[in-house]
């Protein structure tokens, strides 16, 4: 079956047309493949009384058209052109359309559509309820309409059962005929009359006893029965495949973690231990030591203590120090508690890669299990500066707000990763946070509470000690450790030495008095060692009520406004320092920049404002500006009548506002013309037109214009000192040629020569 998914050709569709005579070509025509055009799926095709010239007009069209099976929503009583003629001579539509050539089938589904969505309206507000999406949807249902050209109906649920036809060709003519019925609500085929027409007498082998018998859709030849068993035989198989699959990879992956670069479980033959007293190093799997007698050695220490110091001055073992060499990495040895370590559990195994998955700047990475000798530890990144006691601890070492903001963050980072990851770590104090050379604090032992679980080791009941923990701890009730624990880790860089991790009275006695409240037993920090806000942080954290206790999140915003969202890493903040001297010398070398091109363009504009902007160029550019010959230009000379006269009347600073105010006003005039101001001397005034820029024979007009646009403006000229004197001027005006150029190194000058400058100021001289 080819689905035609085109306009279609008997409504003028050029595509299908070269699709179906292409297939004629091809000899799929044939009656092997049937056609069925999409498009008439959505609105009623004509075909009672309708013949289709396009069929008439093309043999090849029509041959072709005899594989297609049209099906369209019937209009049993009345075509869709009589139900659009009917509609014309009702006035309905206008009289002057064509129903034949105009008016698309489409009209009637869409005129249905917005029928069935009025009905739908009309009933609800029938209801009384507001017409919205939803109450429409509720009523659009359980009712009959007649459509355009064909009934429709829409059932209790909703569905809306239009009447379908299948329409075919006899082979011969260009009309449809109606061959079987889909009636609403069945699903039954009804016969129409006429049989399908296959081309060449033949009808497609396929499934050939199901097409189209009355009273039944064929739905394919395969029994139901036998594709459930196809079915549920291939999920059988692919079940299994994959349940070997995950066996065989879970194999691998215990291999993979037996040997390989990724194993997790290390032994003696893959760690070089370290005396870090003696600073004398051991390669265990060397010439001179061997595997063997070292663990000897081991054994033999756990029954004769007096041989100790001699045997740790000679070689390392693992019972006498934490730190290796990995691979060329110093590690460190978390030891599990007990010497009877057989195997790793695979609970273990699996609790662990999920642990060492975990790749963060603020969390120490795991590396493996050490598991030899009896020893079962957590192989880790060795920090060079120790653990966050020991660093607060060491007096040599001053610490600044920086640094302990640094450490602080760094602290809070890495616990809200391990929070979103879902690990709680639950032993978070001062000793299991490590600081490595770089000064970045790392969160390690994580998990290792889980881990203890998983290998089933009995961890003995440790002795009481002052430990950061939420105070309903003790007390055996629901706690929200993160918030408390973190509060006192706050505290602990905010206090100087022997404040918290060495409380001034006894471990029990503190447990006592946090298990039986009142008072609060809470760690006290001076003002002096940490921000206020720093300071309230912790006391939030320390609150009685878990509920009020900020969480991870909270507590790193709160602490990134505390810090006003600096990096606070110690060598982050160096770098930072350097890039925000470089970034602000860009900015001042930009600002620079800019100040000096905006000095640079008042030049430029003052220097075209005394010269022409070709002139001024040159001169820039400190090329030499030769002089030049002008045919046709015109002059304007002007001066102030009685100016002596006025002068001897004024003070001199009167005289120079009096030439000021009125040569402004000239030079707004000369800005409307196409006019070149030359010079002002005393009260003369000189412009060109023609020069520097030829403007062909419009010199002399914007001369003139220009002039009287000064005598209009000088008659309302009024001077500040004497207003009741009125202001005359005597114009003088010449055209012909000149000669134009700078004269002068020293403020140069652009100055015109020849017999019309002369000639235009014995105008304005002579004038009356």
């Amino acid at each position: 079956v080819v689905v035609m998914c085109m306009h279609s050709v008997l409504l003028g569709g050029e595509e299908q047309r070269v699709l179906l005579e292409k297939a004629e070509d091809m000899g799929m025509t044939d009656g092997t493949y049937v056609f069925i055009p999409y498009d008439a799926l959505t609105f009623p095709l004509p075909y009672q009384r309708m013949p289709y010239p396009v069929l008439a007009n093309s043999t090849k069209l029509r041959l072709a058209y005899d594989a297609v099976l049209t099906i369209t929503i019937d209009s049993p009583d009345v075509s869709f052109h009589e139900a659009l003629h009917q509609a014309q001579e009702a006035y309905e539509i206008p009289a002057h359309i064509d129903p034949m050539q105009v008016v698309h089938p489409l009209f009637a589904t869409i005129y249905n559509s917005i029928y069935f969505l009025a009905n739908a309206v009309e009933a609800t507000r029938r209801t009384g309820r507001w017409v919205m999406g939803t109450s429409v949807a509720e009523h659009a249902r359980g009712f009959q309409l007649e459509g355009f050209c064909q009934p429709f109906s829409v059932n209790d649920d909703g569905d809306v059962s239009v009447p379908y036809v299948v329409l075919d060709t006899d082979g011969k003519g260009d009309r449809l005929w109606p061959v079987y019925g889909l009636e609403p609500g069945t699903r039954g085929l009804g016969y129409r009359g006429h049989s399908v027409h296959w081309p060449h007498g033949s009808s497609p082998g396929t499934d050939s006893g199901c097409w189209f018998e009355s009273g039944s859709i064929c739905n394919g030849g395969v029994d139901a029965t036998f594709v459930l068993l196809i079915f549920v035989l291939v999920s059988a198989l692919i079940a299994a495949g994959a349940a070997l699959a995950c066996f065989i990879r879970r194999r691998i992956q215990q291999a993979q973690l037996m040997k390989g670069p990724n194993k997790i479980i290390l032994t003696m033959e893959d760690l070089t231990f370290i005396n870090t007293q003696s600073n004398k190093r051991v390669r265990v799997w060397g010439d001179s030591v061997m595997r063997g007698d070292l663990c000897r050695r081991h054994s033999h220490l756990g029954t004769h203590g007096g041989d100790t110091k001699s045997i740790r001055s000679v070689t390392a073992a693992p019972d006498t120090t934490n730190v290796a060499i990995a691979e060329g990495d110093w590690v460190w040895l978390k030891k599990f508690p007990g010497d009877q370590h057989s195997e790793v559990k695979p609970a273990t195994k699996l609790a662990f890669c999920k642990l060492r998955d975990l790749r963060h700047e603020n969390v120490n990475l795991f590396l493996g299990f050490f598991h030899d000798c009896g020893i079962f530890a957590i192989v880790s990144e060795h920090c060079s500066r120790g653990s966050l006691e020991d660093l607060l601890r060491n007096e040599d070492m001053k610490l600044d707000w920086m640094f302990k903001s640094s450490l602080l963050i760094d602290l809070i980072k890495g616990m809200r990763y391990l929070h979103h990851r879902d690990v709680v770590h639950g032993r978070l104090k001062s000793r299991n946070c490590v600081v490595d050379g770089r000064f970045v604090l790392k969160v390690t032992d994580h998990g290792y509470n889980e881990l203890l679980e998983a290998q089933r080791v009995h961890t003995p009941t440790p002795k009481a000690q002052a430990s950061p923990v939420p105070p309903e701890h003790p007390r055996d009730c629901p706690s929200r450790a993160s918030g408390t624990t973190s509060g006192t880790l706050l505290e602990t860089p905010g206090s100087p030495p022997n404040t918290s991790e060495t409380p001034p009275c006894p471990s029990p006695e503190i447990i006592e008095k946090v298990t039986r409240p009142p008072p609060l037993c809470r760690p006290a920090v001076s003002a002096d060692q940490a921000p206020l806000e720093c300071i309230h942080l912790m006391k939030q954290c320390w609150s009685e009520q878990p509920e009020r206790r900020p969480t991870i999140d909270q507590i790193f915003d709160q602490f990134k406004s505390i810090n006003k969202g600096r990096k606070t890493n110690i060598i982050d903040s160096m770098l930072r320092m350097l890039e925000q001297y470089s970034s602000n010398l860009e900015d001042l070398i930009r600002e620079r920049t800019e100040e000096l091109e905006i000095e640079k363009q008042k030049t430029d504009k003052l220097l075209t404002q005394m010269l022409p902007p070709s002139v001024a160029e040159a001169l820039k550019m400190g090329t030499p500006v030769e002089p030049e010959y002008f045919e046709e230009v015109t002059l304007y000379f002007s001066d102030i009548v009685g100016f002596t006269t006025i002068s001897a009347m004024s003070e001199p600073i009167e005289v120079v506002d009096l030439l000021n105010d009125l040569y402004t006003l000239f030079d707004a005039i000369i800005g409307s013309h196409d006019v070149y101001k030359v010079e002002t001397i005393g009260d003369a005034y000189m412009v060109a037109s023609g020069l520097p820029k030829r403007n062909g024979n419009r010199h002399a007009g914007e001369i003139a214009n220009m002039s009287l646009d000064i005598l209009s403006s000088v008659g309302t000229f009024k001077m500040r000192h004497m207003p009741e004197v009125p202001v005359r001027i005597r114009i003088g005006l010449h055209s012909g040629p000149c000669v134009a150029g700078v004269v002068g190194l020293t403020m140069p000058r652009y100055c015109l020569f020849g017999d019309t400058v002369n000639t235009a100021s014995r105008m304005e001289s002579t004038g009356l």
